[in-house]
């Protein structure tokens, strides 16, 4: 997996775990060995100005996912085709908050909104009910096996 990590914020991000993480998802969703992901950590600015020009709502987020070659989980016995995962952007100044908010630091809520931008670039959303409790779901427990217990509880993402 080539996963490639920008760091634009001018926070200390722990980068290297982030990589790890991705990693992770990737492999445990059977994703091809060599998917290419790109995560983008930015500042409140930043974060602002790409969700109003892509969602077309006012101030930061805390994650954005920009799907390029549109991949799917794969299976046990069928990997995705190899390609480009797409960009996952992630603001930590947001995250930091929604952590403090949810009872725990910002690197905790960073994992969490990797993995919320992974399975939104492998097509999953939380529009429906339905689809949020699926969602919602897988992300905890793959947050949960990385982290070997508890995944940290959902703010917003």
């Amino acid at each position: 997996m080539s996963v490639e990590v920008n760091n634009e914020s001018g926070h200390d991000v722990d980068e290297a775990s982030l990589v790890r993480l991705s990693n992770f998802l990737l492999e445990s969703l059977f994703v091809h060995p060599e998917a290419e992901l790109s995560i983008i950590l930015v500042d409140t600015a930043a974060m602002e100005r790409l969700h109003i020009e892509w969602m077309d709502e006012p101030g930061p987020t805390d994650v954005l996912s920009f799907p390029m070659d549109e991949l799917r989980p794969g299976t046990p016995g069928r990997v995705t085709p190899a390609g480009l995962l797409g960009d996952i952007v992630l603001c930590p100044d947001v995250a930091a908050s929604q952590g403090a908010a949810a009872g725990h630091g910002t690197k905790d809520e960073l994992l969490l909104l990797t993995t919320h931008g992974v399975l939104h670039l492998l097509g999953y959303d939380h529009a429906e009910p339905e689809d949020e409790k699926e969602m919602f779901g897988l992300q905890r427990q793959l947050l949960s096996d990385f982290l070997g217990g508890d995944a940290p509880r959902e703010t917003r993402a």
